[in-house]
Order: structure tokens, then C-alpha cells, then sequence
């Protein structure tokens, strides 16, 4: 027998979620994530969707104390999360390289991951290069390739937030970071290999350290337009 769900229960916890989750700028920083709870966030990100299937993505969960005090240099804005976060993800998106219809990256997950036959991988090869080049524009400027892989990372990122609000988690997305100086860092420390990906954002997870202030947004009328 299928299990009745209380519909009201499930948006009032959701909302309650949103309510809960803020940019949290200070972590308590002796307060850690367990690893059940952590590996379910990052499940909520495995699961996000992605434009025809191609999870452009990379979560690189770094707990490694010297690499996140040399981050602290070109990464101004995530300073402190980096000293008191108990997980801290750097979020990493594929670039033109490898989201072009016909790269190894492509083909792989039109293959192998998504196990097309042979004549429907020729069809989507066809129609993502068409949509690529012609509907959105992103053949010939490498870095719009780059930010529609990043587009796509956001989704991943809000589906990680979400999650971990709901299981009383804190949260701080970043990009308040050197992007070049940060790749380089990265190169020179064996987490970024060849040419394949560059930095999206970073989001750090842990517990509050204090309350934060009441959260504030425009009235809804003012955000949501309808046309029937």
C-alpha cells in the first residue's frame, strides 16, 4: 500500500527550511557535519538536473587545512568560512573543451551514463551542437560556454542549500573570489588537471555561530507576474 504523504506537513517543513537557511557568514567552528549528513547533501547534488543530462559539474570537498589557508589569499570573500566552516566545497563547472557536442565529455555521458543507442546519439549529438551554435550562441566565446556550465552548477548548488537547511544546516554560497588566481592555485595543487573544468563558486556548510538577523525579500507581487 502506498504511503498517504500529509501534503501540508511537506510544504510547511519546506518553507520552514527556506526561512531557516541564510548566507551564514561565521561557523561555529566546533561543530562538525557527520559524514551521513554530508554525503546526503552532496546526493541532492548528484541528483540535480542538468541541460540534456550532461552534469557539467565537479564538487571538490576540501578539508585539507593548508589548502584552505592558501585559499584565503585570492578567495577575499570566503575568508572566514574557510577558517571555521566544517565543510567547505569548491564548485567547479566544465568549460567549452569539454562541453562541445562532439568532446569525449559529451559522448561519454550520451553513451555510456545515459546508454543510448548508436542512431539516437547521433540525433542529440546533432541537436545539442545545433542548440549550442545557433538557439543560445555559445560556440566561438569560450567563456558564455564556461557560464551556461556554471548556470547549470547553481541548480546543484541551491538543490545542496536546500537540503541542508531542511536537516538544520547552515550555508554560505561564495563568489567572492580571484577566479584566475584560485584555477592557478588549484593547477598548482594537483585539484584541477588539464584544461577541462574552471571554478563556478564555493559554498561552505556547517553551524551557525550566532543568530542571524530577520530575512528580508520584496513583496512577492513585486517578483511573480502572471498572464492568463
Amino acid at each position: 500500500m502506498a504511503q498517504t504523504i500529509d501534503k501540508e506537513q511537506v510544504k510547511n517543513a519546506i518553507i520552514r527550511a527556506f526561512q531557516f537557511r541564510h548566507a551564514c557568514k561565521k561557523f561555529d567552528p566546533d561543530k562538525k557535519i557527520s559524514d551521513e549528513d554530508f554525503n546526503f547533501i552532496l546526493e541532492t547534488a548528484h541528483l540535480s538536473p542538468s541541460s540534456f543530462g550532461l552534469e557539467p559539474w565537479k564538487f571538490v570537498v576540501v578539508q585539507n587545512k593548508d589548502l584552505r589557508k592558501r585559499l584565503e589569499g585570492p578567495a577575499w570573500g570566503a575568508v572566514e568560512k574557510l577558517r571555521t566552516a566544517s565543510h567547505f566545497v569548491l564548485v567547479l563547472s566544465r568549460k567549452a573543451n569539454s562541453l562541445d557536442a562532439r568532446s569525449a565529455h559529451v559522448q561519454h555521458m550520451l553513451k555510456d551514463i545515459q546508454k543510448m543507442p548508436a542512431d539516437v546519439v547521433a540525433k542529440m549529438t546533432d541537436a545539442i551542437g545545433n542548440f549550442e551554435k545557433n538557439d543560445f550562441g555559445l560556440t566561438g566565446n569560450d567563456r558564455v560556454f564556461f557560464e551556461w556550465g556554471c548556470r547549470q552548477d547553481y541548480l546543484a548548488v541551491a538543490n545542496m542549500m536546500t537540503a541542508a537547511a531542511e536537516i538544520g544546516i547552515d550555508s554560505c554560497p561564495m563568489e567572492g573570489f580571484d577566479k584566475e588566481k584560485v584555477e592557478q592555485l588549484l593547477k598548482d595543487a594537483g585539484v584541477i588537471k588539464g584544461d577541462d573544468y574552471g571554478i563556478a563558486c564555493m559554498v561552505a556548510f556547517g553551524y551557525r555561530a550566532r543568530e542571524p538577523r530577520a530575512k528580508t525579500r520584496q513583496p512577492i507581487q513585486d517578483v511573480v507576474e502572471w498572464i492568463n
